[in-house]
């Protein structure tokens, strides 16, 4: 059964490295040719912070292979704001926050190792 799924930050790294982080389900996920495989623009924000900040280091084309990875970037629209604004502040990160909302506009399944989204009504895999 295909479905949709909205990577977190760690498993677009893990996934782009290869790491043996990545949980086989995760793998699993992400090489079914019949998911949809959605990336935040909010996600690849946060990645630039990071690089920008000195916390991470990202390939140059880091950005360009995410996209020919067959990644669906999704923006960031007034609906899942509104949705984040209305989320209880169980989980202070914005960047995840705004991820939680936007799966559940979207009704996308996070892929995360993230325990904090169990406190919010959304569906995780792991």
């Amino acid at each position: 059964m295909n479905r949709a799924y909205l990577v977190d930050a760690h498993a677009l790294l893990w996934a782009a490295d290869e790491s043996d982080l990545l949980s086989e389900t995760a793998r699993s996920i992400l090489n079914q040719p019949d998911n949809l495989i959605v990336v935040s623009a909010a996600t690849l924000w946060e990645l630039t912070i990071k690089c920008n900040v000195g916390k991470l280091v990202l390939p140059d084309d880091f950005f360009e292979t995410v996209q020919a990875s067959g990644y669906q970037i999704l923006p960031i629209l007034p609906s899942h704001l509104d949705a984040y604004r209305r989320l209880p502040l169980h989980h202070r990160d914005p960047f995840d926050r705004l991820l939680i909302a936007q799966a559940q506009v979207e009704g996308l399944t996070v892929l995360s190792t993230d325990s904090a989204f169990k406190d919010y009504e959304v569906r995780i895999a792991w």
